[in-house]
């Protein structure tokens, strides 16, 4: 049977949270999505998706699964990362439906459409992200430091890119997008991470 997950966040103590409920519960009724989870969590919306319950939701739905929200910025902290999760949810074929604006993500031509602006802003998104890169490292240069691979033997294939990978991090880069820059594996990135003392 296809999950319907209501994802409910609150940054403060939220008086209409059963109210939120209630409206979560006439859009999937709404939709005739049948039984809903309700998943609630009290979290800063500057925590990174993947760091809150929402990643963990995205991880385990498959196609056919269902996402309900009270309002699209619920997802998270900025429309890039909205648009990460929708991207994601698209390519799985989770469906995604909100309460406020009566906003979806499903088989429709309209959502379509959309996914493919998401695609499209995500592409210049990642070219942004090439440039700011390459400025850091120009800059880096510019002040002495020496790019490329350290003196001595590295014990990862990740030490040629320390440098790069420092300014994909401070400039927003998910680790999963640094994994796949770098044919990397995500758990293989976070150890090198540690290791490093980066994050």
């Amino acid at each position: 049977m296809p999950r319907n997950v209501a994802y409910l966040r609150v940054s403060t103590i939220d008086q209409d949270l059963e109210k939120n409920k209630s409206q979560l519960l006439h859009l999937a009724n709404d939709k005739n999505l049948g039984k809903v989870e309700f998943v609630e969590e009290k979290a800063s919306g500057r925590i990174h998706w993947r760091e809150r319950k929402i990643g963990d939701i995205v991880e385990t739905l498959t196609s056919g699964d269902t996402i309900l929200l009270s309002e699209f910025s619920r997802l998270g902290r900025s429309m890039l990362e909205c648009m990460e999760i929708i991207s994601i949810a698209t390519q799985k074929g989770i469906k995604i439906y909100t309460v406020k604006g009566n906003w979806q993500l499903d088989d429709t031509i309209q959502s379509k459409v959309m996914a493919m602006v998401f695609s499209m802003v995500a592409e210049i998104e990642r070219d942004l992200i090439s440039k700011r890169t390459k400025e850091a490292l120009q800059t880096k240069k510019a002040n002495g430091v020496k790019l490329g691979r350290p003196v001595g033997a590295g014990k990862s294939k990740l030490d040629k890119y320390k440098i790069e990978i420092e300014a994909l991090l401070s400039n927003g880069s998910t680790k999963k997008f640094i994994a796949k820059r770098y044919s990397s594996s995500e758990s293989n990135l976070f150890n090198w991470l540690q290791k490093n003392q980066l994050k």
